[in-house]
């Protein structure tokens, strides 16, 4: 296998594994309950913690069917651009579209969740190349929060409906991710038959 490919593998190995994408959703609706006052912040640190706890046999689950892999240096590398661009999108955009700002736009729009879907756009376009579901899922939620009906609302509502819709994203986007890494990787069940038939 030439390096170049191992290096992808190893990428999605690190970003597709969307089973973390379930408790990870959770907590970013949570937190938009707790901003609601629906639910006490305590709860969400007892969240925070369980989304911890599930997320240790989750990670059992990918290590002990796929094994391990690291991504290169490269590959790290442009992670953390990822990052460093998703903190300036999703601040920056927040406050540029719906800040209290005099530089603020004040747009009528869903800062959160334009600002989220365009993180998540780019962050999957640096890091392992957009896939359909990406562009469906989150394209939706850009779309979504881009639509000119979110004036005249409370804007700490808006930023939490906004919260809640990047979660149910997260997570959605979390199962097509998942289904993508068993496409790529293979499924377990398959795994185990070809470990058996080598070892016989």
């Amino acid at each position: 296998m030439q390096r170049g490919n191992l290096e992808t593998a190893a990428a999605n190995y690190s970003y597709l594994r969307g089973l973390f994408g379930i408790p990870l959703g959770g907590l970013i609706i949570l937190a938009a309950l707790v901003n609601w006052g629906v639910c006490p912040l305590w709860a969400f640190l007892v969240a925070v913690m369980a989304a911890g706890a599930a997320c240790l046999p989750i990670a059992r689950y990918y290590n002990e069917n796929y094994g391990r892999l690291s991504p290169s240096t490269r590959q790290q590398a442009r992670g953390a651009v990822a990052a460093v661009i998703g903190v300036a999108v999703v601040g920056g955009g927040s406050l540029l579209l719906r800040g209290r700002a005099d530089w603020s736009l004040d747009l009528p729009v869903n800062a959160i969740a334009v600002s989220f879907a365009l993180f998540m756009l780019i962050s999957y376009a640096i890091y392992v190349g957009l896939r359909a579901h990406h562009v469906i899922i989150w394209g939706a939620l850009l779309v979504a929060g881009a639509l000119p009906v979110w004036n005249g609302a409370d804007p700490s509502n808006i930023s939490n409906v906004g919260l809640v819709l990047a979660g149910v994203a997260v997570m959605v986007s979390g199962v097509f991710d998942h289904r993508l890494f068993v496409h790529t990787f293979g499924s377990p069940r398959v795994l185990d038959r070809e470990d058996s038939d080598v070892g016989a």
